[in-house]
């Protein structure tokens, strides 16, 4: 699938923002500003635009590690692993404990060892176009099935 303008990126967002819930983990993989935390912003903005909440202000967690989000009834958890250097790291900020009324989102995944297995992998390339973004989906577990190119 390809984005190829900021516009694109809102309206995949948005269409995510539709089809997670509570409990849904997203990984997000790519370089440095090929837009993850762009689309983890349009997300939160778009469950808190359908909650009618306030919009956040979604800052790349990259020296707080996590921030959160509370939106309605969900908390949105938004991991940047970027400067985290070891698997013990990880498994100390709790990230694998199961909450039913959580969407966890994170940013370099790749430390991960035991990935979940319910989740939905987004890898974002950058494209020969200038704005233009290329990006593919892949869902274990219960999103295996998903038709994402369809969204």
């Amino acid at each position: 699938m390809e984005l190829k303008s900021l516009e694109d990126t809102r309206k995949f967002s948005e269409n995510i923002s539709k089809i997670i819930n509570g409990g849904d983990i997203i990984f997000l993989y790519g370089e440095i500003g090929v837009g993850k935390t762009t689309f983890v912003r349009n997300v939160i903005n778009c469950l808190e635009n359908k909650n009618k909440i306030k919009k956040s202000e979604v800052l790349s967690p990259t020296f707080n590690i996590v921030y959160d989000y509370n939106v309605g009834n969900l908390k949105i958890l938004h991991y940047d692993l970027y400067r985290v250097k070891n698997y013990k790291d990880i498994s100390e900020l709790g990230m694998f404990e199961t909450y039913r009324d959580h969407i966890k989102i994170v940013e370099w995944p790749e430390l991960i060892k035991q990935k979940p297995k319910n989740r939905i992998d987004i890898l974002f390339k950058y494209s020969k176009l200038i704005e233009s973004r290329k990006i593919n989906i892949i869902g274990y577990g219960k999103w295996k099935k998903h038709k994402f190119n369809e969204i």
